[in-house]
């Protein structure tokens, strides 16, 4: 897949022609994928390119003054996107110049001049441009070839981020997985951490997500995917995570909750890595032990119990 950041990355004049789809698709779920798969369709018919435009940060940043956190960060969104088989994604930054520009113009100049669009595939709720003029109905006014998704919806409610930001945050893992269409997963860059890990025997690879939405404190069973290019994804790793603020061997809690993954049976040095994190099953809640011992003989069996429900996964 190619990307393209910002519009004057993009050639003066489009090399081919394409169908585009505007959106943050922040977790890129069921919904976001029927979206994708009627653009790839579309483009298929039409011999264009399936090509997305989306942020680089969440448009309530500058509509609100504050966002949500998100669910996938854009590395994981393009991830996403290419796995699902889109072609070109132009990221932009929503900034008050953007936010300025009026729907008609930035569909002639940037959608049109510059990427070519023959064609668009949009949400239901699709709105974009100054005051959310750009919808459905006005880009069909001003002669576009527009189709529109319809909402979908798992069991009576339709499927949205912030239903998924809700399921998360409350740990219902499996609702999410029905909005989302596969696991919850955060991605995120494993840097140094304090190696307490390899001296409980259990060395541990700590996940930077930069401030994106996870499940709440415990211990996990999850899989762990190194990021690779979209033709050669990764065998899973089998992993057990904790997520919190080690209350055994930390005094005082850190301001963000940890996560710290073990990788099963593998040895690999992951610092400096991209890796997205599969959560499987919740094995328990995160608590403090009396001493370094006790933690050592409960994270052996929190090791034993993941490793248990990951082969019944497979």
């Amino acid at each position: 897949m190619i990307t393209s950041r910002g519009v004057g990355s993009l050639p003066e004049a489009p090399e081919d022609t394409a169908v585009v789809s505007i959106g943050v698709f922040d977790g890129v779920h069921l919904g976001h994928r029927a979206i994708l798969e009627a653009n790839l369709a579309r483009a298929e018919a039409l011999g264009a390119r399936p090509t997305v435009v989306t942020f680089s940060g969440h448009p309530k940043a500058v509509l609100l003054g504050r966002a949500p956190r998100i669910l996938t960060p854009l590395d994981h969104r393009l991830e996403l996107f290419a796995r699902a088989g889109v072609a070109h994604t132009l990221v932009l930054e929503f900034d008050e110049e953007l936010r300025a520009v009026r729907a008609e113009d930035f569909v002639r100049e940037v959608l049109v001049a510059r990427l070519g669009a023959i064609a668009f595939v949009l949400g239901f709720d699709s709105k974009f441009g100054h005051d959310r003029g750009g919808t459905p109905v006005r880009l069909r006014e001003l002669g576009c070839d527009v189709e529109v998704v319809p909402k979908v919806v798992a069991g009576e409610r339709a499927i949205s981020s912030t239903a998924i930001r809700e399921a998360v945050e409350l740990g219902d893992l499996t609702g999410a997985a029905r909005m989302l269409g596969r696991r919850v997963s955060a991605f995120g860059k494993v840097v140094r951490g304090a190696e307490l890990g390899r001296e409980l025997g259990f060395p541990t690879a700590n996940l930077d997500l930069d401030h994106q939405l996870h499940p709440p404190p415990g211990v996990y069973a999850c899989f762990a995917h190194l990021q690779r290019a979209a033709d050669a994804p990764a065998e899973p790793l089998p992993a057990a995570c904790n997520i919190g603020y080690r209350p055994t061997v930390d005094e005082q809690a850190p301001p963000e909750p940890l996560v710290e993954v073990h990788l099963l049976g593998v040895e690999r040095d992951l610092y400096g890595s991209h890796v997205e994190l599969e959560f499987v099953a919740r094995l328990r809640s995160e608590r403090r032990f009396d001493g370094l011992d006790a933690l050592r003989t409960q994270i052996g069996r929190d090791v034993e119990r993941a490793r248990e429900v990951l082969e019944r996964t497979r």
